[in-house]
């Protein structure tokens, strides 16, 4: 294709605004990536399952329940016996002290021959074991069935039942030979002193011999195969399920602990980021090298492409809902409102692949956002009214749920399997969109961009500046409405963007306010200009453009609207008072910049039409006679001549939009100047019978009736 510019190398600013951008971004999206040891499956119980074929990737473990592991250990716990340390020395030195004391005479009334019983008795009941009674209080309370008494290297099981106290030790010797010695007797030997417990609980053995036992428990009651279906979409979960999901979710989080293999997710994650964002970088440098020297555009649709994609993260990361419920089709509309279509393709699909690196079923995620984004592609083109985003609404939640429907029914689910969860999610996230509407504004002050809104409620002719202008100057007003309606049918005929250049129309010769009478569509048979030199007037033609800037910045016009007002007229000259200029002074070299507008030249398609209509239907005012010869005679030489004057060298227009132009121009002025019919003139008939008087007494008269004729 054959174009009239040249492109221009992005500016040092634009490239750092974009390496600026696509780090930052880069880094907030790796940052936000979730990567602890989260398992993304929700399931119920006897509940379908929602999400696509479930096959084990690796060999794992069926883990038994909580409340099965917890009957296992209280099983364990309830037959354990505590170990007890039996300690000889005890009964030795009480019965030393016994002896030492019978033979001291302390036992008075007790025969010398009942020594050797009593010392038995005693051998006896320290053979058995004496514990202490608040111990045997607390394993009678914790129900253990008995001890194990360790003596050396050995230990033996002991009931409850056949332990001792010292006071039952006591009644026991006291009650054992009652009948040969008498009772009072015995009693005042105060025999419990010589009492003491010789069982010592051992707190460490017990401790580690329960822990023994209690690791000898298997936590796990069978095995899962890699490549074994585990569940299939659609399928109830049962508690077998429950069971083998639950024990995927542990091996998952043991697996995804972030000391074991952090760095090798982060720098998988890291680089499929990086593969994404590279993939969009080279659209734009093969297809939109534009909006990489536009920062405003690369911001919009880096940051577009970011938000969405962390807020799947954090509902990922925090089970929040579903991922159906956020509006991901803002970013198409909005790149396409403020971009193109292609862009805004591209945009969607660099957003869903970011957001599905996170999910579980990808595919589907990638087939639902694909076609409910095309469709709000194509069915919002241009937003200009409130009703055309609800009707994109409508049509993108219906196109939703036929896509989840027919996704179902091609894996083989009924109708009863259907997750009615996410179609209310997809109808919710369809209610979400109509924030598109007042987040347009928030976008339009934050990039600098404006909307095909604004840019329809910029040509309501009640706008105050337009209002003003149809008042002090009416001629510049009609000559811009006229310029408006030939650059939109141009910008029509030739891809362009009809609803811009219409509205940066209205308001290009706004500076013309302030000296109405200097130009040529407000005079009235009195030209100022006569009593100035040409370069004065010249001086005041250049001002309007200079004018009209501030004006445009007084009414906060957008900046889209002040490249229109700067750049209709370019650096061309003001023709008229140069020629005449240098015809007085044909001696003298002319500094051209006298007479030169400041410009710049139209960088935009939409500007270089409005440079054309204009200086065409300011031009076509001054034709002698309007046929289609002239007309295409005066559209050839001023295209032609701002052509060769380099006008559009900066602008990415083609010969091919130049020429169609030309022909929209021409065809217009035609309709515009079209030859009117000459109406007949009725002849009068000097009848003198039978005269009567015309309408309004004008003196015509009307045929008369045949009596067969129709009224």
């Amino acid at each position: 294709m054959n174009t009239l510019h040249n492109w221009r190398r992005p500016s040092g600013k634009s490239l750092l605004t974009l390496a600026a951008t696509i780090a930052v971004c880069f880094v907030a999206l790796v940052y936000f990536f979730p990567r602890e040891s989260k398992f993304g499956y929700d399931y119920e119980l006897d509940k379908p399952w929602r999400y696509q074929q479930l096959i084990a990737s690796y060999d794992f473990p069926i883990y038994k329940t909580d409340a099965e592991i917890k009957r296992e250990r209280d099983s364990v716990t309830r037959g354990f016996r505590p170990y007890f340390t039996f300690d000889a020395q005890v009964g030795e030195k009480s019965v030393k002290a016994l002896r030492a004391d019978f033979y001291a005479g302390k036992f008075k009334g007790l025969p010398g021959y009942y020594l050797p019983r009593l010392v038995e008795l005693f051998n006896q009941v320290y053979a058995e074991g004496i514990v202490d009674a608040d111990e045997l209080e607390r394993l009678r309370a914790a129900r253990v069935p008995g001890l194990r008494v360790v003596k050396g290297q050995e230990s033996t099981a002991l009931p409850l039942s056949g332990l001792r106290t010292t006071r039952t030790a006591y009644a026991y010797i006291m009650e054992r030979d009652s009948g040969s010695v008498p009772y009072a007797v015995l009693q005042a030997c105060n025999l419990n002193n010589y009492l003491s417990p010789n069982l010592r609980l051992d707190r460490q053995k017990t401790r580690l011999e329960r822990e023994g036992e209690l690791a000898k428990l298997i936590p796990y009651c069978g095995m899962v195969q890699s490549g074994q279906l585990i569940i299939d979409r659609g399928q109830i979960v049962n508690a077998e399920h429950v069971k083998i999901l639950d024990s995927l979710r542990k091996e998952s989080e043991r697996r995804m602990d972030p000391s074991r293999g952090f760095w090798l997710v982060f720098s998988g994650q890291a680089a499929s980021v990086a593969v994404i964002f590279a993939m969009l970088f080279f659209y734009l440098k093969l297809f939109r090298r534009d909006y990489l020297d536009s920062p405003h555009t690369v911001l919009l649709l880096f940051t577009l492409v970011t938000f969405f994609p962390i807020v799947t993260y954090l509902m990922m990361e925090h089970h929040f809902y579903s991922v159906y419920l956020v509006p991901y089709t803002i970013v198409p509309i909005f790149a396409r409102i403020f971009m193109d279509s292609r862009t805004a393709f591209v945009a969607l699909i660099t957003t869903s692949l970011l957001s599905a690196l996170s999910l579980h079923s990808p595919f589907e995620f990638m087939l639902w956002q694909t076609v409910t984004g095309l469709t709000a592609i194509y069915a919002l083109r241009e937003l200009t009214e409130r009703s055309q985003l609800l009707r994109t609404v409508t049509a993108v939640v219906v196109t939703g749920l036929v896509v989840s429907v027919c996704y179902d029914m091609s894996q083989g689910l009924n109708w009863e399997a259907f997750d009615r969860s996410r179609a209310a999610f997809i109808v919710i996230g369809g209610g979400l969109m109509l924030f598109a509407y007042p987040l347009m504004y928030l976008v339009e002050k934050l990039f600098g961009f404006t909307s095909s809104v604004t840019l329809v409620e910029l040509t309501n002719i009640n706008n105050p500046i337009l209002r003003k202008m149809s008042k002090v100057a009416q001629g510049t007003f009609n000559h811009s409405m006229q310029v408006a309606n030939l650059a939109a049918e141009v910008a029509d005929k030739i891809g362009a963007k009809p609803q811009l250049v219409r509205t940066g129309a209205l308001y290009h010769d706004i500076g013309k306010m302030l000296n109405p009478a200097f130009f040529t569509e407000n005079q009235n048979g009195v030209n100022p200009h006569d009593s100035l030199s040409e370069e004065r007037s010249a001086q005041i033609i250049v001002s309007h453009v200079t004018e009209g800037l501030r004006l445009a910045e007084k009414y906060h016009l957008p900046s889209v609207i002040r490249d229109f007002i700067a750049t209709h007229h370019g650096k061309g000259l003001v023709k008229y008072f140069y020629i005449q200029y240098c015809n007085k002074h044909p001696d003298e070299e002319v500094d051209r910049k006298r007479f030169s507008y400041p410009g710049p030249n139209p960088w935009t398609r939409e500007q270089a039409i409005l440079m054309m209509c204009d200086a065409v239907e300011a031009a076509s005012r001054s034709l002698k006679e309007y046929t289609e010869e002239s007309i295409r005679a005066l559209v050839d030489r001023i295209v032609d001549s701002q052509l060769a004057d380099g006008c559009f060298r900066e602008c990415p227009i083609t010969f091919r939009d130049v020429a169609d132009a030309k022909r929209v121009l021409v065809d217009s002025l035609k309709t515009v100047y079209h030859t009117r019919i000459a109406y007949p003139e009725l002849k009068k008939e000097a009848s003198a019978a039978g005269q009567r008087p015309g309408f309004f007494g004008s003196g015509l008269h009307l045929p008369r009736r045949h009596p067969s004729s129709r009224s």
